[in-house]
């Protein structure tokens, strides 16, 4: 591909069109939680834009892009983009600078991606005795987004954004209060440097969502795939069946891939107690990418007054990443999302799905995701024989 360049924002804007990623997906990151952390502050923001697969951060007069994209084989994968005019640009890839933080306890030990919350000083660096918060989409809105900005309306929830901690001794007592339901950033900082003068409330909790799922789905895969292959060799040597799997070798797949049937399903996840709107058009790009079933359903319309979104199932379970995932993997989780879907399995990590929840995902994924097993075929799904999970 060509990449055009412009003398304001360098190669972004031509990366953002052939990744065909929205610029509504803006936000803005003041906390110095990034190798170019030097350039980073409240009033220099870091923008980051993310589709379905690939994040790029932009810092303003910064010497390159961070990119992150994810792999169906190797996970998460890092790349730098230089922002100097060239007649053949090219992405390099990052083995050091960008696993100082993506490789750790956090990421699950592999490379993987991360998403944190901060209390941010007067410069944007981090208060770290005060502590730190990794979000996802389980964290309560009071812990989200230190270090942020954030522009929509949250009502009475609040968050940790678009505010810096005056007191570094007494960081925790901050009043966040007064950061929440901000609509414009032009009283905080100067949004001309980036593409759009948003951090949408949205976007940022479907990014927390995103990035864990980009996990968990990397931990599993790389796991599944130790599993099996430790398994042939045990096999090999005692002259058993190739693909016999031992209890062992279940459990581990179980292990891995149970927490990523939970995170599709939103288990567990912060409820919401008022209604959440963003600044920007990405709310309704983002749900008009579908795919919709026949009843015009899909899984990435928003709720956005209970929850995140209408039909709590990941609109990851389309992604290339998840297609990725080895046979053994794909083949537990379906039958777990099969077995819950219809009802088999109501305990307390999948208790917040009622009836019409269940019945419209199963709906939504027969029409809309086109691998799927045929025990799923709705006649399936009326008789009382139903498979269990097993790989065996």
């Amino acid at each position: 591909m060509k990449l055009d360049y412009d003398a304001k924002h360098g190669y972004l804007e031509s990366v953002l069109e052939h990744l065909e990623m929205p610029a509504s997906s803006q936000m803005l990151v003041f906390s110095k939680t990034s190798f170019q952390r030097s350039l980073l502050g409240p009033r220099t923001p870091r923008a980051l834009y993310f589709n379905d697969d690939v994040y790029v951060g932009f810092v303003h007069g910064g010497p390159v892009l961070e990119i992150a994209t994810i792999d169906s084989k190797q996970g998460t994968v890092f790349y730098t983009l230089t922002q100097e005019k060239s007649a053949k640009p090219r992405f390099k890839l990052q083995t050091d600078d960008c696993l100082q933080c993506h490789q750790s306890s956090v990421t699950r030990d592999i490379p993987g991606l991360l998403m944190r919350s901060v209390y941010p000083d007067m410069d944007g660096e981090p208060i770290l005795p005060a502590g730190t918060f990794v979000s996802t989409d389980r964290s309560p809105l009071s812990q989200r987004w230190g270090g942020w900005y954030v522009t929509g309306a949250s009502g009475r929830q609040h968050h940790m954004g678009n505010t810096v901690c005056e007191d570094e001794d007494h960081a925790d007592q901050t009043d966040f209060s007064r950061g929440s339901n901000v609509t414009s950033l032009a009283k905080k900082v100067d949004t001309a440097p980036y593409l759009r003068g948003t951090s949408d409330i949205v976007a940022l909790m479907v990014l927390e969502h995103q990035q864990n799922m980009h996990n968990l789905l990397s931990q599993a895969a790389h796991d599944v795939r130790l599993a099996v292959r430790d398994s042939r060799e045990l096999n090999k040597a005692l002259g058993e069946p190739i693909d016999q799997f031992s209890e062992s070798t279940l459990h581990r797949i179980q292990s891995t891939c149970e927490p990523v049937v939970k995170g599709l399903l939103f288990s567990h996840e912060a409820r919401l107690t008022d209604l959440v709107k963003g600044t920007s058009e990405f709310a309704r790009e983002f749900a008009a990418r579908g795919p919709m079933d026949g009843k015009g359903r899909s899984l990435r319309q928003f709720d956005l007054n209970r929850r995140l979104f209408k039909y709590p199932c990941s609109y990851l379970i389309y992604s290339e990443q998840f297609d990725g995932l080895p046979a053994e993997a794909k083949k537990y989780i379906y039958r777990r999302l099969w077995e819950i879907l219809n009802g088999d399995d109501t305990t307390g990590a999948y208790a917040h799905l009622i009836d019409e929840d269940r019945a419209a995902i199963l709906a939504i994924l027969w029409d809309t995701k086109k691998d799927l097993p045929a025990y799923w075929k709705p006649q399936a799904a009326d008789s009382r024989t139903k498979p269990k999970t097993q790989l065996k």
